[in-house]
């Protein structure tokens, strides 16, 4: 069950990268704006993860991971 949900969000994430990418977009230039450009360099990390937090449900860029490894391959903190 948990798979079928897992496909179908990645299903959406496909169909609507685009869009999702151009909201992710809008609502950082909107509060970064707001924040009088404060935490651009935050906001900018912030987008750039949730980007590819939402690349890895797409079913194009699924890989398999080691559970001791993050999403780009690096080693986890353990601990610290």
């Amino acid at each position: 069950m948990a798979e079928d949900y897992k496909r179908k969000i990645g299903d959406a994430v496909d169909k609507h990268k685009d869009k999702i990418d151009e909201g992710l977009d809008k609502a950082a230039d909107a509060v970064d704006q707001r924040t009088g450009g404060k935490h651009s360099e935050k906001i900018g990390s912030g987008v750039d993860k949730a980007k590819e937090f939402l690349s890895g449900l797409s079913e194009d860029d699924q890989q398999t991971t080691d559970p001791d490894q993050d999403r780009t391959g690096e080693e986890r903190r353990r601990g610290r």
